[in-house]
């Protein structure tokens, strides 16, 4: 049996990942692929009850070392749990953010040193890297009004825009260290020119 693919999609919120993600599971499903979908934190049952705590609106308290380390902890639940056996089985796993999200929300937007990120989610992956990481690329102003107008706001989207601005940045700053795992797609348009990209970079990798 071959290996399968894992695929990240990584964006501020309000990028419009979870459409694209939609659309990304029918393209693949109509080609024959057996797809797996999640997301972190989340995606199992103990991941998900640590989503519970990380994006609690009333957990203002949260230390920053502390959100970090409950991220690994969702995230080394999910890839041995779901996200490697999958793989292993031959499946394509698209999950909605991985370490990446963690090195610009904890790194670039809370301070945290990136190499304690890196060693700490080292662990937390056990090796595991995407053979591709789709960024939805919109200015979180943009992304954020979008997102708070259907949804409203969770724990972190209530953080001030300075703080998603760095974020941003941080992306910015993975996607020209990373070219070759990462492509950045303008989401600033219309949904089917979006995917139009989409389509060509995942044709690419399959």
């Amino acid at each position: 049996m071959s290996r399968g693919l894992f695929i990240t999609v990584e964006g501020t919120d309000g990028s419009g990942k979870t459409t694209q993600i939609k659309l990304i599971e029918e393209y693949l499903k109509n080609k024959n692929k057996e797809v797996i979908i999640t997301r972190e934190p989340g995606g199992t049952k103990i991941s998900e009850k640590i989503r519970e705590l990380i994006l609690d609106t009333e957990n203002t308290e949260m230390g920053i070392i502390t959100e970090m380390l409950l991220y690994a902890s969702a995230r080394a639940q999910l890839v041995s749990e779901l996200i490697r056996p999958s793989v292993e089985a031959g499946k394509i796993v698209i999950c909605d953010r991985f370490v990446d999200s963690s090195y610009v929300y904890q790194g670039f937007g809370r301070g945290i040193d990136l190499k304690i990120i890196s060693d700490v989610n080292r662990i937390a992956v056990d090796g595991l890297v995407p053979e591709l990481t789709l960024f939805f690329d919109i200015h979180p102003s943009r992304a954020l009004k979008r997102r708070i107008s259907t949804t409203g706001a969770d724990r972190i989207e209530k953080e001030k825009m300075d703080f998603h601005k760095r974020v941003y940045a941080g992306y910015k700053k993975l996607a020209l260290l990373y070219p070759d795992r990462i492509r950045c797609i303008d989401s600033d348009r219309s949904i089917e020119e979006i995917f139009a990209d989409v389509k060509y970079c995942i044709d690419e990798l399959i």
